[in-house]
């Protein structure tokens, strides 16, 4: 062992476990940042800490490496509040902040405030570091936290305001890495014989059996796995947002992103199915539309890597525990042959495919102006490149991408939000970060973009050059039906008050002020003319798309509900 600072034992470990840029607001760990420079971590300092922990998020979820966010006390529960998302989702994260001493304790030392128990509901774990001994062991720890089972977020409290306690601190230390948890998956466990067997036994019974694909597809690595089993026995995918790029959209067997935010043809399907094959998935609220498709009483069979999860939501036939990509494989190798009544049901999977594409070809063709959100979809599609990633906020950008956007290339990627409006921008930046050699586009709504709208300045400020196109329909219009509601069609004029925003706003002036390349534009052709160029400019680039207020993404299809537009 030799005797180093707190802060070069943590610039060590982080270049020791593959992590390539960290994402902070000052000041924490100044000496660990300095010493990030001689290991060639770069440093990406952000204007709030949110905004750092959802790139952190977007670093993570595209990478499949841990991503890292820090700030010092004064700013931990803004980070607490950032790795919400990133726990929702399930992405590996390695949170720091600053705290207090034991000393300075009740005291009203300056900016305290005992946040500690706030990183409880949002990470695996979360600790603090009171002694700079306890470094090593502690920092591995959270490695090992962040990457095995369902990943997640962990948290280290590190001694002092801005960490310097523990930071300038010195003794006899050895920055171990554990080489197995620089990523995700840290282990794939494999199923028990029996139970894949007993799958597929359960599976050949089946007359309309449907596939549902989650995130855990995504950071097993099973995308190509799950198709080849799916065409192997000829059994219909639909899929979580987070797996939305798992199989190519106009693949015959895949019918889409089922859930809140759908295609009707995938909560058709599934309400009509008689088993359902939940893999990598939490089965939510938001996947299922509040647990009414499918509709409780179907068989259901679930593959997860979490034990926890099998059975949470919907009561298994068979449960298998196991990395989605070997246990695929498994079941790839025993499968036989498809069920005789593939074809019927494949031929009626394809019906309610059709009647959502005839539906949804005028829109996504639409000439309007201003343009229609599907339009600017359509435009999306065609002009990613083959290894393109689309990033979506939420809301109504989940919405639009979830059932709008198509991928006509294995190599393209989705990362959606999971839930917390605003995280499409600075999420965005962080898979750019992630991805430096592949174009990133990231869709959000003027609604989502003014929450972190200064994090333009830092993308060009260290040129990180990702497109992000804002559909800007001046308003929150995705509230516009829970207003008539609660106003019940009394004084229209006030009831704007709680939905609009000024429409003068232009963000092609604020993006160009921020530093960015930027453009506005109302026309679809002028779109399809604007993204090949945009994507080849090598610097970040700011499109304000101007659409209908009025344009409402397509409600969730359940069985006696209203779904449409």
């Amino acid at each position: 062992m030799a005797k180093m600072t707190g802060s070069r034992l943590f610039a060590e470990v982080m270049h020791g476990y593959g992590v390539t840029h960290v994402f902070y607001v000052p000041t924490i760990l100044m000496r660990a940042l300095a010493e990030m420079d001689e290991l060639k971590i770069h440093k990406i300092m952000t204007h709030g800490e949110k905004a750092a922990a959802y790139m952190a998020d977007g670093y993570a979820r595209a990478s499949g490496r841990p991503g890292v966010c820090m700030a010092q006390q004064i700013g931990a529960s803004n980070l607490a509040a950032g790795l919400r998302d990133g726990f929702m989702a399930c992405s590996p994260m390695i949170a720091i902040s600053g705290g207090s001493v034991p000393g300075s304790r009740y005291r009203h030392a300056y900016q305290e405030v005992e946040d500690f128990n706030q990183f409880d509901a949002v990470t695996k774990f979360s600790v603090q570091v009171d002694d700079v001994k306890r470094l090593p062991d502690l920092m591995r720890q959270a490695f090992r936290a962040a990457t095995t089972g369902a990943p997640g977020p962990a948290h280290l409290r590190l001694a002092g305001l801005h960490g310097g306690t523990i930071g300038d601190a010195e003794a006899e230390m050895t920055p171990l890495v554990e080489d197995q948890f620089k990523q995700v998956p840290a282990f794939r466990p494999e199923p028990e014989p029996a139970r894949v067997h007993e799958a597929l036994a359960v599976l050949a019974k089946a007359q309309r059996p449907v596939i549902v694909a989650g995130g855990g597809v995504v950071s097993s690595g099973a995308q190509a796995e799950l198709v080849e089993l799916a065409q192997k026995l000829q059994i219909p995918v639909v899929t979580s947002l987070n797996a939305k790029a798992t199989m190519l959209d106009k693949h015959p067997l895949n019918v889409g992103v089922a859930g809140v935010y759908s295609r009707s043809c995938a909560n058709k399907a599934l309400v009509e199915a008689d088993l359902v094959f939940f893999i990598g998935s939490h089965t939510g609220g938001q996947l299922t539309t509040s647990w009414k498709v499918p509709a409780p009483g179907v068989t259901v069979i679930q593959l997860d890597i979490d034990p926890e999860e099998l059975g949470r939501n919907y009561p298994n036939a068979v449960s298998l525990i196991g990395d989605a990509k070997v246990t695929l494989r498994h079941l790839i190798n025993a499968a036989g042959k498809p069920s005789t009544s593939a074809k019927a049901w494949l031929g009626r999977i394809q019906e309610l495919i059709a009647e959502w594409r005839k539906a949804n070809e005028p829109l996504l063709n639409s000439e309007a102006v201003p343009m229609h959100p599907a339009r600017v979809c359509r435009e999306i599609s065609q002009a990613l490149p083959a290894d393109g990633v689309v990033v979506s906020d939420t809301g109504h950008a989940g919405m639009w991408t979830g059932q709008m956007i198509e991928f006509t290339s294995p190599q393209q990627g989705f990362v959606r939000c999971a839930g917390s409006l605003g995280w499409g921008l600075p999420g965005a930046i962080g898979v750019k970060c992630a991805l430096p050699n592949r174009a990133v586009v990231c869709f959000t709504g003027d609604g989502g973009a003014y929450y972190h709208l200064a994090e333009l300045e830092t993308a060009a400020r260290y040129g990180i050059n990702l497109v992000v196109i804002v559909n800007n329909n001046s308003s929150l219009n995705q509230e516009i039906p829970l207003v008539d509601a609660a106003y019940k069609g009394k004084d229209a004029q006030r009831s704007g008050e709680i939905w609009r925003f000024q429409k003068s706003v232009d963000f092609a002036k604020l993006g160009e002020a921020l530093g960015c390349a930027a453009f506005k534009v109302d026309k679809p052709g002028q779109l399809k003319e604007l993204l090949p160029r945009a994507f080849a400019m090598n610097r970040p680039v700011v499109i304000d798309v101007a659409t209908d207020e009025n344009a409402l993404a397509e409600k969730a299809w359940t069985p006696g509900g209203a779904g449409g537009h």
